[in-house]
């Protein structure tokens, strides 16, 4: 039997949302914008935007309230000390594995890629990826930034869970009471977004973009804090948040649909004419940003109303979920130079690199982590059929 009380809606918004980050890497090497990556495809279309930003909006927003959400669960059931014990070895301990080994390969396939740009040939050049990215420091977090800032986050949870217990009820008190009228009352979103907005102001359209440095940046932190913060949260709240997230997940989503399509249209004015509008960027900082909000909420409020259980396709989906985030862009950027030179459209090199990834990465996972000690490390020993679901990205083994 499952553990009673156990989330499968969030496992399964977990394995969709890691998905989609498949879906996401593909269409930046097809988007028409200006890109801080140095390899992108020859074939372009506004279509590969419009999925970023579409995508962009929620998912790693999701993903932090579900990781805080799970970081409180750990608190609760084991308290800080050993949550951070158990966080530690299930992210730190894969991130200074794993990082070595997928800067080398994907420095090689971007080599790879930008020869195939410049010259039609495979081949490597180190000038040439060094002209694209000019100043740029050759050690990042890459895609890994979402570990890297959760490991910092679970230590801060950590160090501040004493002091919090140590705050006079009254403090408690007036914190849930905050909590609840912003996260149950429609306007509170419009309050949670003033934060996002101002930092997002500061970026290009007015939306935040990951630096992938190792340094913690102060606008990082405070914009993918929020929801984590709002994860650990909703952990004390759950009772009451999740049935009224249910009951109204339909209209967060319409309602974040409408105010994406603004944003959409403020974009368009903004790549035309970046001065037509004073502020723009501040305008779409608020839209976008809301659309995160609610959007985060809606998919919450939909999984757990309409996929509460698993079944077997999600599951295993669930359970190869953090080796397919460790290495998918390894997929996304080989398969993408391998399209380069085929004279295909935009949608079917899109579709072939999907596939392409999605089956090696799914393959890589059954071949070499799913019974492999590689598992273990990501995933933990592996449960009877029937037990509980590992949740390395988010939950925790709670």
């Amino acid at each position: 039997m499952d553990q009673p009380g156990r989330l499968h809606a969030f496992d399964n918004l977990r394995a969709v949302m890691m998905w989609l980050g498949i879906l996401l890497h593909v269409a930046i090497n097809h988007t028409t914008g200006p890109s801080p990556l140095p390899w992108r495809d020859a074939q372009t279309s506004p279509i590969a935007d419009l999925i970023l930003i579409f995508i962009h909006a929620f998912r790693m927003p999701v993903f932090f309230i579900l990781a805080g959400f799970f970081v409180a669960l750990l608190v609760a059931r084991r308290g800080p000390r050993a949550m951070l014990k158990h966080r530690m070895r299930r992210l730190a301990l894969p991130f200074a594995i794993f990082w070595p080994v997928l800067i080398v390969c994907t420095t090689v396939l971007m080599l790879v890629y930008v020869h195939i740009m410049a010259r039609g040939t495979v081949g490597i050049d180190i000038t040439l990826l060094a002209k694209k990215s000019a100043g740029a420091s050759p050690f990042n977090t890459m895609h890994m930034w979402f570990l890297y800032y959760l490991i910092w986050f679970c230590v801060l949870t950590a160090l501040l869970a004493p002091a919090w217990a140590a705050l006079p009820a009254r403090v408690h008190r007036a914190v849930d009471a905050a909590f609840r009228a912003l996260a149950t009352r429609w306007w509170g979103v419009f309050f949670l977004t003033i934060p996002l907005a101002i930092v997002g102001s500061f970026y290009r359209a007015g939306v935040m973009a990951s630096s992938g440095s190792f340094i913690p940046q102060l606008p990082e932190i405070v914009h993918n804090g929020l929801f984590f913060v709002a994860g650990l949260l909703a952990h004390r709240h759950q009772d009451a948040l999740f049935p009224l997230l249910v009951k109204t997940c339909w209209h967060k989503a319409i309602a974040g649909l409408a105010v994406f399509v603004a944003v959409v249209c403020a974009f368009v004015v903004f790549t035309s004419d970046p001065t037509r509008i004073p502020h723009i960027e501040a305008g779409i900082a608020y839209l976008y940003n809301l659309t995160s909000w609610l959007w985060s909420f809606a998919l919450i409020g939909l999984f757990l109303r309409y996929l509460p259980s698993q079944n077997r396709v999600l599951r295993y989906i669930s359970e190869s979920s953090y080796w397919v985030f460790l290495v998918h862009m390894l997929g996304t950027i080989g398969f993408g130079a391998m399209v380069y030179s085929l004279p295909l459209g935009v949608m079917s090199k899109m579709l072939l690199n999907v596939a392409a990834t999605t089956a090696v990465c799914l393959l890589t996972y059954q071949l070499l982590v799913r019974h492999t000690i590689v598992g273990v490390l990501l995933n933990g020993s592996r449960k009877p059929k029937g037990a509980q679901v590992v949740a390395p990205l988010t939950a925790g083994n709670a």
